[in-house]
């Protein structure tokens, strides 16, 4: 049976496949004999290269994941039940410094086929009406008369990829005017000028909401070419007719852009992890940094995020901060969010799920090493909050939740127009603002879900693919993915989740 170590340094490796007792483990040995396992040990989990007492620490990416709380045999397995979680890092300590690496590996292709936004927004991926709302209570109606405007209207503009409704939970019922509540309107009003919305706003109230339109629209925005009121209308058919009369303005608009060629300064994306195992950070997660790399030393703005994912190894990002306002940001988003945690009485060790642990990873600390492997190795030229457009170009810690609607959300309303999602267990999240592209970790989640992935990164867990050819190709695939000449799975199947704003702010 084969098994991964990453570094010399660390004492355990992660089994390819299920593994019996009384397997040999390739290429290891214990003294002059081979390694052979001692137990049953599940597929990604972890096996010990050497006779272990409680108490020792067990390293893996040359990090300390914890501490056993008994003995254990060269062999043996290693997983949550007895490893005990280390004090995560003092975010007071954080410094900046200099520990970035630009990329030198650039492809030739630099450019990308978009619709230009001008000097103020990134550029679309995709050419969109997107129907917001300020309040959830109008989703119903909103989201009925997306499907006539899509069965009626949308035809006869063929250069309109879709029309979609921006649902969330947000607007009423909520402390509009707490400490937090910045957070969900940032959201909402960064959402309501997304790229792939082309600059057209169609936006829709109810009227007695406490997230009223002079919140979310600049003055010149707010008035009744982009805005409906439905308290404003006399019935239903009344309500539908006018989005629909709205609708076609827009459309009309929109119909005329164009694909252009764009240098990829004009491209924002973003990459999260959602059902990750073991294999996450050594295929699917290091392939999406090494193409990061690449596409920051373009120019591009590249976010990676998820706060309790990245907890643990906070101080290798403060490294990589180039100045010391960006670890400052970096230093309140993680105090902030610890704070956060904290009022509810958890931690970060609240993150791994029955599914991460059951794909081999023990605690915490081990997912927040594979998670922070999808920032490469760049500087990290900005810090940004959750649903904030981002101001500078290269790599971007945009602080989020680390669910995977969560995540992704806070991206979107930062503006990207594409995200890679890497998973070592399967989920069919997606969005429908954006593309979502899908990386599985190994050649058995393929396998088992081979439709609903668009790159499968268990060629470097094998060893048949390294790591920098497989970010060769996904480099190639997120240009042409952005560019409209490829469709991931989630655009193929619709699988579309809601846009839930992240609102820490209390519900009264």
């Amino acid at each position: 049976m084969k098994a991964v170590r990453i570094l010399e340094q660390d004492n355990v490796a992660v089994v390819v496949g299920p593994t019996k007792a009384g397997d040999g483990i390739e290429g290891y040995s214990v003294g002059a004999m081979p390694l052979v396992a001692l137990c049953d040990i599940p597929q990604g989990h972890k096996i010990a290269l050497k006779d272990l007492k409680r108490g020792d620490a067990i390293i893996r990416y040359g990090v300390l994941l914890g501490y056993l709380t008994e003995d254990v045999r060269a062999g043996g397995w290693i997983n949550e039940r007895n490893l005990q979680l280390p004090s995560s890092p003092a975010v007071s300590s954080l410094k900046a410094g200099k520990q970035g690496t630009v990329c030198r590996d650039l492809p030739s292709r630099r450019t990308w086929m978009g619709y230009d936004n001008g000097p103020n927004l990134p550029a679309g991926s995709r050419n969109i009406l997107g129907i917001t709302m300020s309040v959830h209570c109008v989703a119903g109606v909103v989201r009925n008369a997306v499907d006539i405007i899509k069965r009626d209207l949308l035809p006869n503009y063929s250069n309109v990829d879709d029309v979609v409704a921006v649902v969330h939970p947000y607007g009423c019922g909520v402390a509009i005017a707490a400490d937090e509540a910045f957070i969900p309107i940032r959201g909402v009003r960064n959402m309501i000028h997304h790229p792939n919305f082309g600059g057209q706003i169609l936006c829709v109230g109810l009227g007695c909401e406490k997230l009223q339109m002079d919140m979310i629209l600049e003055p010149e925005e707010n008035n009744s070419e982009n805005v409906l009121i439905l308290q404003d209308c006399k019935g239903y058919g009344e309500m539908i007719d006018r989005i629909c009369a709205m609708a076609r303005k827009k459309l009309e608009i929109l119909n005329a852009r164009r694909r252009v060629e764009l240098p990829l300064e004009k491209l924002r994306i973003g990459a999260q992890c959602g059902g990750s195992d073991a294999f996450s950070g050594i295929s699917a997660n290091p392939t999406i940094g090494y193409a990061f790399d690449m596409l920051a030393a373009g120019g591009a703005q590249v976010l990676f995020s998820e706060v309790t994912e990245v907890r643990d190894g906070v101080h290798y990002l403060a490294d990589r901060c180039q100045n010391v306002a960006s670890v400052e940001r970096l230093k309140s988003e993680i105090s902030w969010y610890d704070n956060y945690l904290a009022r509810s009485h958890v931690d970060r060790s609240a993150n791994p799920t029955p599914g991460n642990k059951k794909g081999g990873l023990s605690n915490i600390v081990e997912k927040a090493m594979g998670s922070i492997a999808k920032s490469g190795s760049s500087p990290i030229a900005e810090v940004v909050g959750p649903g904030e457009f981002p101001k500078c170009h290269g790599l971007i810690f945009a602080a989020t939740p680390a669910s995977d609607l969560g995540c992704g959300s806070s991206q979107l309303a930062s503006g990207i127009v594409l995200q890679l999602f890497s998973t070592g267990r399967g989920t069919p999240y997606g969005l429908q603002e954006i593309p979502i592209y899908k990386i599985c970790t190994q050649h058995s989640m393929k396998a088992q879900w081979g439709d609903l992935f668009d790159m499968d990164a268990g060629y470097v867990v094998t060893g048949e693919k390294t790591i920098p050819q497989m970010a060769h190709i996904l480099y190639s695939d997120i240009l042409d993915v952005v560019s409209g000449t490829k469709k991931t799975a989630t655009e193929k199947y619709h699988l579309y989740n809601d846009f839930l704003v992240f609102n820490p702010a209390p519900i009264t």
